[in-house]
């Protein structure tokens, strides 16, 4: 069996700055690798997560010309957390912007997690902006998929984890997780505000990965980083991420012309397995790896060297 693939070498962005949305947000944003090269889009997870540096690193620097940008209220991006004018097609809207901005035709839109769901959405709104999808750990935002991990299901397999998401909660109102949580995270409160966004985070953070992996839990535990993420993502699943229900599966076939990739793995416990097989179904173009040992995590040894294939094939490199 071959080797593994793993992160390129660190790099440092060769120009950053921000999108002025027009209504209110700024949205920091960074471009890594050559410019005039093979243009992409890295979208983060959440939605609230930001990006990382090692994001820089999912593609080869001498051909690609990516773009890499905090979503609204989140990273870099102001104001801080806010939740107005803050939609899946607010996102869409802000990708657009940026394609325009560095004068990319089509480019590879490349999306995990959250971020799947936010590139399925554009793709699917722009299918002629796209010359490659890869996604990664799959999420349609389905009722079923939330019901799943914010009140039964993921309970079952992480019964300790749950006890503390559950925590601040009283037992009156915890028939809705996502409601309940909603009332506090938007709160006058802010010690309580702050409390539930760290017990938010930590379920998330604790769950994603098949072994524990503090490297990547750790993360979640900041209080800053918390109370976006916890925030944001509960405002977008509040509002089931201002799509209809089954909707970005029932437009798949919007992307029947796109080259693409998927990679989900099997153990993933926030993103369902069964929903990366609807959509390798209702896509057959795309290439479909069902990663056998893995959770969630884009870091994960098995995800990750698929990734990089991926990106790797899309440049046209052997």
């Amino acid at each position: 069996m071959s080797e593994l693939r793993s992160l390129y070498p660190e790099i440092e962005p060769f120009e950053t700055g921000f999108l002025d949305t027009g209504d209110g947000h700024k949205v920091y944003w960074e471009r890594v690798g050559t410019k005039g090269a093979k243009p992409a889009v890295f979208l983060h997870g959440g939605p609230g997560g930001g990006f990382s540096p090692k994001h820089r690193r999912l593609f080869d620097p001498a051909l690609y010309d990516v773009i890499l940008f905090d979503q609204r209220g989140c990273g870099r991006s102001t104001p801080f957390a806010s939740l107005e004018n803050n939609t899946t097609w607010h996102l869409v809207a802000d990708i657009e912007r940026l394609r325009e901005m560095i004068g990319a035709d089509k480019w590879l839109v490349f999306g995990g997690s959250w971020g799947s769901t936010l590139a399925l959405a554009y793709a699917q709104t722009h299918p002629g902006r796209v010359s490659e999808l890869v996604v990664r750990g799959i999420y349609m935002l389905t009722k079923a998929e939330l019901d799943w991990y914010y009140q039964f299901g993921v309970s079952e397999m992480f019964p300790e984890k749950w006890e503390g998401f559950i925590a601040p909660i009283p037992e009156a109102e915890r028939g809705d997780m996502i409601a309940a949580y909603r009332k506090r995270l938007v709160g006058d409160d802010r010690e309580e505000q702050l409390r539930c966004a760290k017990a938010w985070s930590i379920w998330e953070g604790e769950t994603i990965t098949l072994l524990p992996e503090p490297e990547t839990s750790d993360a979640f535990l900041n209080p800053d980083y918390a109370l976006a993420f916890a925030r944001i993502e509960n405002h977008y699943f509040t509002h089931a991420g201002w799509l209809e229900e089954g909707q970005l599966l029932r437009d798949a076939g919007k992307l029947a012309n796109i080259p693409g990739t998927i990679v989900h793995g099997r153990y993933d416990m926030p993103c369902p397995m069964r929903y990366a097989w609807l959509l390798h179904k209702a896509w057959p173009k795309a290439d479909f790896h069902m990663i056998e040992g893995a959770g969630h995590a884009y870091s994960e040894p098995g995800i990750l060297d698929r990734l990089i294939r991926a990106t790797d094939m899309y440049a046209g490199k052997a």
